[in-house]
């Protein structure tokens, strides 16, 4: 569907005025810089903005440019973005920087179809840095500008399945304002963050409410439509803190894949009918070839990713023989307790890691 001009106009008058009043003071809006808007769009990607601040400014700080952030190694890159989780996006970005630095001159690209091609930029990436930063004309789509859209327009098309993604894409570029593209699209997404949001929408305070089909039609409660999610299955999981003459055996994942290029406490699965300090004991030896024994359990840690949660049961181990010898992970190391604070871990390992600390104080 295409709205008419007249619901265009005044869909972009009051969300523009709307924004000139309400909008919230973060820190990426408040430079021009496209490197500094690229961080914060690519941290904003599955994580609240309340989350993201910090992170931002942190990771601001360490690499103030995409010559600094390209410059860097890739395990302090995954440092600083430790415990922000989806380690995809930062070794991505990692990968963008350093090909911006070394085949476009330091140049990050003005043009859509270049950034576009770019190591974990997408489309929505895409639109909202080239709109944002050079102020170009590409509609940002993302949950909260679906949402407002579905609401506004009684759409049908489930928001949460990929082949419908065009359909909004459509209609966002329809309602585009096209002298100011960067506050627009910043509008609609805002709208979704603090008015339209997916509970209990704030009608009250909607600048969109004339135009809001759902609310006179009095079926907010339908929109937007999603297609129910399947189950989230849990894994049990054994790991074991391995201790060798006061020193901690830690392996670093390999670098692609879920958390790659994090270290973590070996371990793995259980496997049908085995018990945690079975499987902790087989992992380890599959993992690292050395052979070890359980000493006690330390905790039992629970943890959700996107598409799964984990139950991780945790011991105290002790070295017993073997060499290292690893089958998947990329890398050891034999550390104090002292040196842990110098490596990235994933945000399960940093669950109980002041468990350690503690009883080593």
């Amino acid at each position: 569907m295409k709205p008419s001009r007249e619901t265009i106009n005044s869909i972009q008058k009051k969300l523009i005025s709307w924004y000139g009043t309400h909008q919230r003071d973060l820190p990426w809006r408040r430079t021009h810089d496209p490197f500094a808007i690229w961080v914060s769009e690519v941290m904003l990607q599955q994580t609240q903005v309340k989350t993201v601040i910090p992170y931002y400014l942190k990771f601001m700080d360490a690499f103030p440019s995409v010559k600094d952030l390209a410059a860097a190694d890739l395990e302090h890159v995954l440092k600083i973005w430790e415990g922000l989780g989806y380690y995809a996006r930062a070794r991505n970005f990692h990968k963008a920087a350093i090909l911006v630095t070394t085949d476009l001159k330091g140049e990050i690209p003005d043009k859509f179809a270049p950034f576009l091609a770019l190591p974990g930029v997408g489309d929505y990436i895409a639109a909202a840095v080239q709109s944002i930063a050079f102020g170009h004309c590409h509609a940002v789509v993302d949950g909260n500008v679906k949402r407002v859209l579905a609401r506004v327009f009684c759409l049908e098309h489930p928001v949460n399945q990929p082949s419908t993604h065009k359909q909004f894409k459509t209609l966002a570029e329809a309602l585009l304002e096209r002298t100011d593209p960067a506050t627009f699209n910043q509008a609609m997404m805002e709208m979704g963050a603090l008015v339209c949001v997916p509970a209990t929408p704030k009608c009250s305070d909607c600048p969109l409410s004339e135009q809001c089909s759902s609310l006179r039609t009095q079926t907010l409660d339908q929109f937007p439509v999603r297609i129910p999610s399947k189950r989230v299955p849990t894994r049990t999981i054994a790991v074991g803190i391995v201790r060798k003459n006061g020193r901690l055996l830690i392996t670093r994942r390999q670098l692609d894949g879920l958390l790659g290029g994090l270290w973590e406490f070996p371990g793995g699965k259980l496997e049908k009918g085995e018990d945690s300090p079975a499987a902790c004991i087989r992992e380890i030896r599959e993992e690292t070839g050395i052979h070890v024994k359980i000493d006690s359990f330390l905790t039992r840690i629970k943890h959700a990713y996107t598409h799964f949660k984990i139950e991780m049961d945790v011991f105290y181990c002790h070295y017993v023989s073997g060499e290292i010898a690893l089958n998947g992970p990329i890398d050891h190391k034999w550390v104090q307790i002292s040196e842990i604070n110098g490596f990235p871990f994933p945000k399960a390992n940093l669950k109980f890691i002041p468990l350690i600390k503690m009883e080593n104080t």
